[in-house]
């Protein structure tokens, strides 16, 4: 009898072993009760992610307004300055110069202290409805005895997917019977 290269008997032993996992995964997983949701429709589509969406519009939009106008005075300052510099003596333009790169920093200034405040408050706004949203999910997973529900797949079913669940108990409306 003829025996096999080493490395074909380990391939063939790797390939029954991986045949053997997986029909013992599919039969697993058949008992399992999976569930999936879509964590960026949440947070796009819920009632309290559009809540808070508008609240940070709110807050923020008179400050947003207020450094555009900003913006575009300065650049009218430096576009008058540009055109009126040849005719201007040395020590005016060299003062309004200043004055421009001073304005300009100061705008800077406050372009990141909104920036950062923004941020700091999206954080807060989206740590709210995470919390909530993952509050709602455990009650969907204790009352419809799931065994596993993710948020991150690459990819899944709809058969699995109960995004839209979270997103009607999220907007206060009562969830579908399960599946």
């Amino acid at each position: 009898m003829k025996t096999l290269p080493l490395t074909t008997r380990v391939l063939a032993a790797a390939a029954w072993a991986a045949v053997l996992s997986l029909s013992a995964a599919g039969a697993i997983a058949q008992e399992l009760k999976i569930g999936y949701v879509n964590s960026e429709r949440v947070l796009r589509e819920a009632a309290p992610a559009k809540a808070a969406q508008a609240r940070l519009e709110g807050e923020f939009s008179k400050r947003e307004k207020e450094l555009s106008e900003q913006g575009a005075r300065l650049k009218a300052s430096a576009e008058r300055l540009e055109k009126e510099g040849p005719t201007l003596a040395e020590s005016e333009r060299a003062r309004r110069q200043r004055e421009l790169v001073e304005q300009d920093r100061e705008m800077q200034r406050r372009r990141r202290e909104f920036q950062e405040d923004l941020t700091q408050r999206k954080n807060e706004e989206l740590q709210a409805v995470v919390e909530r949203a993952n509050r709602v999910i455990k009650q969907i997973f204790e009352q419809e005895k799931y065994d596993v529900i993710l948020q991150e797949a690459i990819f899944a079913g709809p058969r699995v997917d109960i995004t839209e669940k979270v997103i009607k108990a999220l907007n206060g409306a009562p969830p579908a019977a399960p599946r």
